[in-house]
């Protein structure tokens, strides 16, 4: 069953948002930044696209480093408008992460962690609000077994789950789950649902796994094309039902999904209104991205002047015309799918809706 050609509403939607985001790619507001704050975990998790470790050759970088690109953002924009995303790694696993909260905070950047949630006691979540933590997301990657065959460990979806229910009842953050739908726990997506509505959780966002890192000779974590529609049919019901607000990730266009399982239609954000910094100062854009695509880092360079001068490859995608994407005829909307779906030579190494048309 291929997928049926857009229909006509869904075409003038498309060009009207593809004019919006030409101009977004033209103004490239920085919103979100990442910080890999570490590429240390206390997990060893089968998708890791990082390859991160209980120790790692390279340093946890000092918030003091950090500092030197919120600086240089903070001259540009806003501090109150712009997120600083924490990640990892694991970023829990840094026993100065309320410090670098605090710092954050106070110079008026909100922040939020992106967890396991493995190390999230009562105490450590209470020091988190206290340093000014504003948002944050746990992942939750199937029920039971399912889960910890994913993270590599037993007991990790008991521990996430009493981690999720707490913030959930302290209502204090910004939160969602996030899960990393694989074909072990596809299957299992609904009785999840119904778990996580029980647990009173709001916000749920679903991923695919992408083939990069450990992930990407692992048939178990990716779905076939059926698995993807089947999917993509189940975000939808969940949307039309109500009783949870489910959206599917920024993995690419997605054809007659597009406005069906997602808020907003979609857009790779990475160099536009989202950039990062990794453990080892490089500037980037989404902390997936793979390293061939840094533009500078903040040990050499200041990030603002970046930020405005470069990052051509991430705003200007003709390059991407080529392969799958020479001829393809949704090329006017994706723009060649997700910068993280690229290798280091510029070859794409997955589409879900070439997937999706072709079974």
């Amino acid at each position: 069953m291929r997928m049926e050609p857009l229909g006509l509403r869904r075409k003038i939607a498309l060009n009207i948002v593809s004019k919006l985001q030409e101009e977004a790619v033209q103004e490239h507001e920085l919103r979100q930044l990442f910080w890999e704050c570490t590429l240390r975990c206390n997990l060893s998790c089968r998708h890791c696209g990082s390859d991160c470790h209980v120790q790692s050759v390279i340093k946890d970088m000092p918030i003091e480093d950090f500092c030197k690109a919120l600086d240089s953002v903070a001259k540009a924009y806003n501090p109150h408008k712009v997120m600083i995303n924490i990640t990892g790694g694991e970023p829990l696993v840094r026993k100065d992460l309320e410090k670098c909260g605090r710092i954050i905070y106070e110079k008026g950047f909100p922040w939020g962690i992106v967890t396991n949630g493995l190390g999230l006691t009562p105490e450590r979540y209470k020091s988190l609000l206290a340093s000014g933590l504003r948002a944050m997301s746990i992942s939750l990657d199937g029920l039971g077994e399912v889960h910890d065959w994913m993270r590599g460990r037993p007991g990790t979806f008991e521990r996430a789950s009493k981690a999720i229910k707490m913030v959930i009842d302290s209502g204090q953050i910004e939160f969602d789950v996030v899960t990393c739908v694989n074909k072990r726990s596809l299957p299992q997506l609904n009785d999840l649902k119904e778990y996580l509505i029980g647990l009173g959780l709001k916000s749920w966002r679903l991923f695919t796994i992408f083939p990069a890192g450990r992930a990407a000779n692992d048939p178990e974590l990716h779905l076939s094309g059926e698995e993807l529609k089947s999917l993509m049919e189940f975000i939808k019901a969940t949307r039309k039902e109500g009783r949870i607000k489910a959206s599917f990730a920024c993995e690419g266009f997605l054809g007659n999904y597009e406005g069906e399982v997602r808020d907003h239609f979609y857009m790779c954000n990475a160099g536009v209104t989202v950039g990062s910094v990794l453990a080892d100062g490089s500037i980037s854009a989404c902390p997936s991205i793979r390293a061939d695509y840094t533009q500078g880092n903040i040990y050499q360079d200041d990030f603002i002047e970046v930020w405005n001068n470069k990052y051509q490859a991430y705003r200007n995608r003709e390059w991407m015309k080529k392969d799958l994407c020479a001829d393809c005829r949704y090329w006017k909307y994706c723009k060649g799918n997700g910068m993280h779906l690229r290798d280091s030579e510029g070859k794409l190494i997955q589409c879900l809706i070439h997937k999706m048309s072709t079974i």
